[in-house]
């Protein structure tokens, strides 16, 4: 079994998801190749050369120095015809979302979005809000799939060697017909929660919009982005963009900091990939704290305020 995994670059490095989408390809066996593509190529293959892949392909063209969906898809299909991979694997980014529809109906190989996980040549992805799995077995040997963000650990990449091979891979100019932003916007206000390593996250222990302001400061004291709960994004107190949940980002920080956030389902399948949780909740009872690693009992908006006058001392 041969699998291609589509590297993406995250303003000059390595995709977090295209590394899950690695670990993926490499639980699933057989052959791994990896293929990079634009100006970036040379800088997100070397972050791979001691990872365990048969070969780490690299396009270069001036049409697509930077991302477009035309360019990609028509790179991409042709390294496809050439190399003839009976998996096609990335992570599910904005970025996939734009160009593989593209690339499934070009080459009538069927896509499968947003996988969860593989089990005995199944693929499982989240239906109905996340509240049930669905296993989805394909109609053709040949597919492209997709995983969720934190459906894998990047940390379970499996060390070893990789040879480079760079190809050369011409078309006519009249393909590209679209042009993306320089660089590629991953979501509005160029926040990307997916690749963030540090979050606070916001929930209704805020209490108020008022509230909101200390939140922004001690992300900003630790370097974090914000997120938030569903409710805080409903009441329009936070931007949707920064949603977590089954229907905002999935996330999987090294330290995701919870703050009032009660642990609703719809909200810890988002973030259950994280390393570190840190949870501030007044209630004992609050299911946050039966995935968190640190808990800690009390009212938000008397503990966060001493925690930014200690943070500012020190």
């Amino acid at each position: 079994m041969k699998t291609l995994v589509i590297l993406e670059s995250n303003r000059g490095t390595l995709h977090r998801l295209s590394k899950e989408a690695i670990v993926a390809a490499q639980n699933l066996g057989g052959e791994v190749y990896a293929l990079a593509i634009g100006k970036d190529a040379d800088i997100i293959a070397s972050e791979l050369e001691n990872v365990q892949l048969k070969e780490i392909l690299m396009v270069k063209n001036e049409f697509v120095e930077s991302y477009n969906a035309d360019g990609f898809t028509e790179i991409i299909s042709q390294v496809i015809r050439d190399e003839a991979p009976e998996n096609i694997m990335l992570g599910h980014t904005y970025q996939t979302r734009d160009f593989a529809p593209r690339l499934s109906a070009k080459l009538d190989i069927p896509f499968l979005p947003d996988i969860i996980s593989t089990q005995n040549g199944k693929f499982v992805k989240q239906v109905l809000n996340a509240k049930l799995n669905a296993s989805v077995i394909p109609l053709k040997e040949q597919k492209i799939i997709s995983f969720q963000s934190a459906a894998y650990s990047d940390e379970d990449l499996v060390s070893g060697q990789s040879s480079f091979r760079e190809l050369d891979i011409q078309f006519d100019s009249s393909v590209i017909r679209s042009k993306s932003e320089e660089p590629f916007q991953e979501a509005p206000g160029d926040v990307d929660l997916e690749s963030a390593d540090l979050l606070v996250s916001v929930g209704r222990g805020i209490e108020k919009e008022e509230n909101i302001p200390i939140a922004f400061e001690l992300a900003g004291l630790l370097g974090a982005e914000i997120s938030a709960s569903r409710p805080v994004v409903d009441s329009g107190w936070i931007d949707s963009f920064r949603q977590v949940g089954s229907s905002g980002n999935n996330v999987s920080p090294k330290l995701y900091f919870s703050l009032g956030v009660s642990g609703a389902i719809q909200h810890v399948v988002g973030m259950k990939g994280s390393k570190c949780i840190l949870a501030i909740n007044k209630d004992s009872e609050a299911p946050i704290f039966e995935i968190a690693d640190y808990a800690v009992v009390g009212d938000v908006l008397e503990i966060v305020p001493n925690l930014i006058e200690a943070l500012k001392k020190s």
